[in-house]
């Protein structure tokens, strides 16, 4: 049964690729599916990952594949001040929680809110960014030990 899930996860990275109009290449599908996998990662670590499997894989390369996914769409970015800016996939609109020690980020599921006031009211807003920001669960256990 895994290998069928394993399969079905490949094929739907691949038409991913292609439905974005990028040629399918080991490299690419191969970081993909690492972002495919989840969580937020940095560069290092998605080429790290991806390197046990191809073998041979460079920082320089898995920057220009990300700029590719971010281009079309793939993929989203996401800066964290004073530490390297971490990836995942495009998925449903999310906001993110940022732990202030570590740096460990994950998505919150919230209705973003409207601005109000006069000063906006000729904008038209497309999109809006709310990060939460704090202590992580292990973060906030370390602190109280």
């Amino acid at each position: 049964m895994a290998v069928v899930e394993e399969s079905t996860g490949r094929e739907a990275v691949i038409q991913r690729l292609r439905d974005v109009g990028l040629r399918v290449t080991g490299p690419r599908l191969e970081v993909l599916q690492v972002l495919a996998a989840g969580g937020h990662l940095d560069v290092e670590s998605i080429t790290a990952t991806a390197r046990e499997r191809l073998g041979t894989l460079t920082s320089q390369a898995v920057y220009e594949m990300l700029r590719h996914f971010l281009e079309t769409g793939l993929a989203t970015k996401f800066d964290r001040p004073g530490l390297p800016a971490v990836f995942e996939v495009s998925g449903p609109p999310h906001q993110h929680a940022l732990c202030l020690r570590c740096g460990r980020v994950e998505n919150v599921r919230v209705e973003v809110p409207k601005p109000t006031g006069g000063e906006l009211r000729t904008w038209r807003m497309d999109d809006a960014e709310v990060i939460f920001k704090g202590l992580c669960p292990d973060c906030l256990g370390a602190s109280q030990d």
